[in-house]
């Protein structure tokens, strides 16, 4: 039986031909002549052997009849692949279906080789990686990060020419990073680019590609994408995306974001992103300021589509959120309530399969990406292909990105201001009083948080195609904070242990305007920043909480370092769990950057009911380490209360502020986040 490996090492050198070598240690695929394309069965002695002289491992590929490719192999494999053009969507699902439903490994191996060099390579390295994200045979495979696939989508084009330098001319073991500049897609005159930092960051793009594929839009296999409370999740993912990005802007002196509300409005907002693609030979095309929506008519995409559509969508979403109810397919209501509202509006706007009705609600987020990304050229004249919020790998880049987000989130806030508020009973957990919060660094002032600019190396070079092997690093700048630590003092007034859940939210206290904010606006400022369970003794508690433990983030070493590093035994529970750790948000960006003089903070602490809350099910390993964004792979979403809680509802009457929204098991601490203009290297 093929070794499940082996199949990681088709994800490397995405352009080269697949029996080119690959990995560390030097393994070739023996490819079946007839498996090899037209270019190169002709002479497949004489390259196979040219690249066998250095091999230390070959893999045997079995020869077996090939399924039907001609639907995967409709997309050139020079195009750009989205996941938002419903096109691209349905081929990439036919793919997925054919390499899941491949009765053994050694089965999907010969048909992913055979694939490889016939599809496109971004389609190929997005179904293969769902793909075996969903087969149980090849769960527990640990997928290799995007970005060393493709570095291209991460890196400033000028870089790569002093990449392939130093591969070229130095050897292995002397070769030093290169140095990606700091901001380089625009000058101090513009303002939104003050935010480089976050919609550039690896880390927070690469946790967007990454949820695409754990929760993906399209497969015949209804299970792949019907995983629980998915389209609450697309809803607070984003959500929680939006409340962090303002909170950035208000560390850069800038004003919350404006949704685009008008789609006949231009988008002020340009953005030229420096960057070429390695698969289409073509750079990413800009967008200039002032750019308009314009309808569309892209006949190779096989989109004909009007501004109006758009707006037709978006008003019978509002019809159905205004009477409580959608109606699916077959004409049947089905009701917006307190629990499963939000999930079905999710599926709907996003929209994925199991929207209940594609037909009526259309395709209004996922749309708002394509016209958005062929706005400077909406008819083909210029053969441009989308711009980088076209592709989810590259979307959070662009600052239409979270315009057009903030637009999404509203109209998620028209379903949520409808329901009933929280009560008094809902939120208080009786006999359990929070009597004190403390959040400090190592040795550090008390409620003051600090972030700073670190470098850190990532190694490119499973991305870097017909260039001489081995490291090349790149050295990228990001926002990172010093680590710290939450002392929550809690007193149980019950004469027996109980279980609490503790939510960690901070918001800024202040509006742009320096005024204290009502709590119906702070609420949607509210960034989570951690969830866990606590046992609760009778009398007090003291609880700590390390920053690292977040259960919104990821560990350090899942965005930029090697795979291999902090691997759990090989066939352990955890081995299995630790692939899915690939979704969640960089711990690195954590907390928001934050002002010189200190950005003024509420921190929020409240300890609910665990015994209302929990969900009874196995949580075996560390991938219900960032659950809040990403839920856990094949488990039920691990809190029963509504995402968000307690800020996804408009206060109760009487709580215009937040410290009149508090019960006693509920603590506001003020905290201040003061950024420090210095570069500190990571050292390994």
């Amino acid at each position: 039986m093929a070794d499940t490996q082996n199949l990681l090492l088709l994800f490397e050198h995405p352009t080269e031909p697949v029996f080119m070598d690959k990995g560390k240690k030097v393994t070739v695929f023996d490819v079946p002549d007839s498996y090899l394309t037209d270019r190169y069965r002709p002479i497949s002695n004489e390259v196979q052997s040219r690249v066998g002289e250095k091999v230390e491992q070959r893999v045997p590929v079995r020869e077996i009849s090939i399924p039907d490719l001609r639907i995967p192999m409709s997309l050139g494999r020079e195009e750009q692949f989205s996941l938002f053009i419903p096109k691209h969507r349905r081929i990439a699902g036919r793919l997925i279906d054919i390499f899941v439903n491949m009765r053994s490994v050694d089965d999907l191996q010969s048909v992913a080789v055979y694939a490889r060099d016939r599809v496109n390579p971004v389609m190929f390295n997005y179904a293969l990686s769902v793909a075996l994200l969903h087969r149980p045979d090849t769960q527990g495979l640990d997928l290799p990060s995007f970005a060393q696939s493709f570095p291209d989508r991460f890196v400033d084009s000028q870089v790569f020419r002093e990449l392939r330098e130093e591969s070229f001319v130095v050897q292995p073991g002397s070769r030093m990073p290169i140095v990606i500049p700091r901001d380089y897609t625009a000058s101090d005159l513009e303002p939104e680019h003050r935010l480089w930092y976050f919609r550039e960051d690896l880390g927070v793009n690469l946790h967007h590609w990454h949820w695409h594929l754990v929760y993906p839009f399209e497969a015949s296999d209804r299970s792949i994408v019907a995983k629980d409370r998915r389209g609450e999740l697309f809803y607070y993912m984003h959500e929680q995306v939006m409340a962090r990005y303002n909170m950035e802007r208000f560390s850069n002196n800038l004003a919350r974001t404006q949704p685009f509300n008008n789609l006949r409005e231009p988008i002020a907002e340009g953005y030229f992103p420096k960057m070429d693609s390695l698969v289409s030979s073509r750079a990413w095309p800009p967008r200039f300021d002032n750019t308009r929506l314009g309808d569309l008519n892209r006949e190779q995409d096989q989109i004909n589509l009007e501004v109006s559509d758009l707006e037709r969508w978006r008003d019978r979403i509002y019809e159905a959120i205004h009477q409580g109810f959608v109606m699916d397919e077959r004409g049947q209501r089905v009701e917006l309530d307190e629990t499963r509202g939000i999930d079905i509006l999710g599926n709907i706007l996003e929209s994925s399969i199991l929207s209940p009705n594609r037909t009526l609600y259309g395709d209004l987020h996922n749309f708002g990406h394509v016209f958005i990304s062929y706005s400077h050229d909406t008819n083909n004249k210029h053969l441009e292909s989308f711009g980088v919020i076209g592709d989810s790998s590259t979307a959070m880049r662009d600052p239409a990105f979270y315009r057009w987000h903030a637009y999404i989130d509203r109209i998620f806030q028209e379903h949520k201001t409808r329901l009933p508020a929280y009560t008094d009973t809902q939120l208080n957990y009786s006999g359990i009083s929070i009597t004190g919060v403390q959040v400090a660094s190592n040795g550090g002032q008390p409620n003051v948080l600090t972030t700073f600019w670190q470098q850190s190396d990532m190694d490119l070079s499973r991305g870097f195609d017909f260039t001489p092997r081995g490291n090349v690093f790149a050295r990228f700048t990001h926002l990172t904070h010093t680590p710290f630590t939450y002392t929550i003092n809690v007193n149980n007034d019950g004469g027996a242990q109980r279980f609490g859940y503790v939510r960690i939210f901070m918001a800024p206290k202040n509006d742009e305007r320096g005024q204290p904010m009502l709590l119906r606006e702070q609420r949607l400022m509210m960034v989570e920043l951690d969830k866990f369970v606590v046992s609760l003794n009778p009398g007090p508690n003291t609880i700590r909480r390390r920053s690292t433990e977040s259960s919104v983030t990821i560990p350090f070493e899942r965005t930029f370092r090697n795979l291999d590093a902090n691997r759990p035994a090989a066939g352990t529970p955890e081995e299995l769990e630790f692939n899915f750790c690939g979704c969640g948000w960089p711990n690195h960006m954590l907390i928001a950057k934050g002002l010189p003089e200190g950005l003024r903070c509420d921190l929020f602490v409240m300890v609910s009911n665990y015994e209302n809350d929990r969900i009874d099910q196995q949580l075996v390993g560390r991938c219900s380490d960032a659950a809040s964004y990403c839920g856990v792979r094949d488990r039920l979403y691990p809190d029963r209360q509504s995402m968000g809680y307690p800020f996804d509802r408009l206060p109760r009457a009487g709580a215009d502020r937040l410290v009149n929204f508090l019960t006693p098991n509920m603590s506001i601490v003020d905290v201040s986040i003061r950024h420090e203009n210095r570069v500190v290297t990571r050292q390994a």
